[in-house]
């Protein structure tokens, strides 16, 4: 048991009946041993990392990092019992750095005496600051106590770097609808710690419904759940009752997106937003930016992210997507939502559905880094501002050729110093670009034929 239900021991049996009793449906349904453990197969399953490191008595420290409702808890605590060890509780919230050392005192006296083991679990450990987190790092590297931590951010990020050395990092995923729908048939039938005892007729339809709008959370379906029966029980003294799709809507109401504007759900929602842009999927593109705009995500910060793409993945294949993406951009800021979101659509499928190139894109990562890492070249003297007195007395301007005085408006001069001749910008055989690349075929071949041309042949410099 956790340390905050440890003092249970002090009470009667009576009055523990009463405080369990007390407890919310997804709390006593809680797993007892790993094969009543639901979901995480990809690391708790048969033949898996965690599972055999539990199968082998030898655990570490570890952190839990997925979203809520996944089973970081009921984990941890399968854990302790499993390896026979005393449970300790943390909320990081509500503890100091003293709640840490009185529960490192207790474990290294139960491991001295009684060679037992002690649980540490953290929940939230995001929360604790540096200091509070390197409390642990002696005692978690000596075996002292087993460490489990519990997050719903990213761990690399929010958890100090020797504490995540010291302990194994496993993710965790929203459960499958199979995995909830399973649970909420076990805690129907359950007549010890479940919902048996009052004669509950679930539609499968019903529970099913709850495990689609639950969204992977086995504690949200499960407190749904329980909110449909107790409704009903006391009206029907706790028998007869039916709990149907009509029910199951009234117990959860809306569904719950799961979005947090400044952590992981964040970043990996603008990635596959962009991508599926950079993808061309103009599908998968309108459905990761519902995914934002449900979330509550600034529309200025989508727009952002379609003029990104439209400039570095369509570019000059199709100049049109980053017009309109600005107009979203615009638009976005001056009307708001639920207006924006008719623009932002838009904007996005076009640039998903226009061909691409990043030709414009390269040439100016591969140019900005020769400036930064090569040596500086000066501006050629035919090529510097000559609209200032005493400009042609230096040379400056003086031997530039107008290209509106040529044929073609267009003649063959250096712009780049031959010490840095380099080809940045090469166009692609995609939608308008390949028109810009036969145009500069042209170009070329005019240049390679002036050079046959005597020097002379022009017409007037300006």
């Amino acid at each position: 048991m956790a340390e905050g239900l440890d003092r249970k021991t002090l009470f009667s049996a009576a009055e523990k009946a009463k405080m369990a009793a007390a407890e919310p449906l997804a709390v006593r349904m809680r797993p007892r041993t790993l094969d009543e453990f639901a979901g995480q197969k990809h690391f708790i399953g048969e033949g898996k990392l965690l599972r055999r490191i539990l199968e082998a008595d030898r655990p570490s420290s570890l952190i839990f990092y997925g979203p809520p409702g996944t089973g970081k808890t009921s984990l941890a605590m399968v854990i302790a019992n499993h390896t026979k060890a005393k449970f300790h509780y943390l909320s990081a919230p509500a503890a100091s750095v003293k709640d840490i050392r009185d529960v490192i005192a207790e474990a290294k006296d139960r491991l001295a005496t009684a060679g037992a083991r002690t649980v540490l679990f953290i929940d939230e450990i995001h929360r604790f600051n540096r200091a509070q987190q390197d409390v642990l790092l002696d005692d978690v590297e000596s075996g002292v106590l087993l460490f489990i931590g519990a997050t719903t951010e990213n761990p690399f990020f929010a958890v100090n770097s020797p504490l995540i050395s010291r302990s194994t990092v496993f993710a965790f995923e929203p459960l499958s609808e199979e995995d909830i729908l399973q649970l909420l048939k076990t805690a129907v039938a359950d007549k010890e710690r479940g919902l048996g005892k009052f004669d509950v007729e679930a539609e499968e339809k019903a529970l099913k419904f709850l495990a689609v709008m639950s969204d992977g959370d086995a504690r949200r379906a499960l407190t749904a759940l329980e909110v449909g029966v107790l409704s009903q029980a006391a009206r029907r003294a706790g028998k007869g009752i039916k709990f149907n799709l009509e029910v199951a809507k009234e117990s959860i109401q809306q569904k719950t997106i799961e979005y947090d504007g400044t952590g992981d759900t964040h970043y990996d929602l603008a990635s596959a937003f962009q991508k599926s842009m950079r993808g061309s999927d103009p599908d998968a593109t309108i459905y990761w930016l519902a995914r934002m705009i449900a979330g509550g995500e600034d529309t200025r910060f989508i727009a952002r992210r379609i003029a990104v793409c439209a400039a570095e993945d369509v570019g000059n294949a199709d100049p049109m997507a980053t017009v309109l993406a600005a107009a979203a951009v615009q638009i976005s800021e001056f009307v708001g939502l639920p207006e924006a979101q008719l623009a932002l659509a838009q904007a996005a499928i076009y640039v998903a559905c226009a061909p691409k190139s990043n030709a414009a894109a390269s040439a100016i990562w591969s140019a900005v880094s020769d400036v930064k890492s090569q040596k500086t070249i000066a501006v050629p003297k035919h090529l510097k501002d000559s609209h200032y007195r005493s400009a042609k007395k230096l040379g400056f301007g003086t031997d530039y050729k107008y290209p509106h005085d040529f044929k073609d408006g267009f003649v063959s001069q250096e712009y780049l110093p031959a010490a840095l001749k380099k080809k940045y910008y090469d166009p692609k055989e995609a939608g308008y670009e390949k028109n810009i690349k036969l145009y500069l075929q042209k170009l070329e071949t005019l240049i390679q034929n002036s050079k046959n041309v005597p020097k002379d042949s022009g017409n007037k410099d300006r």
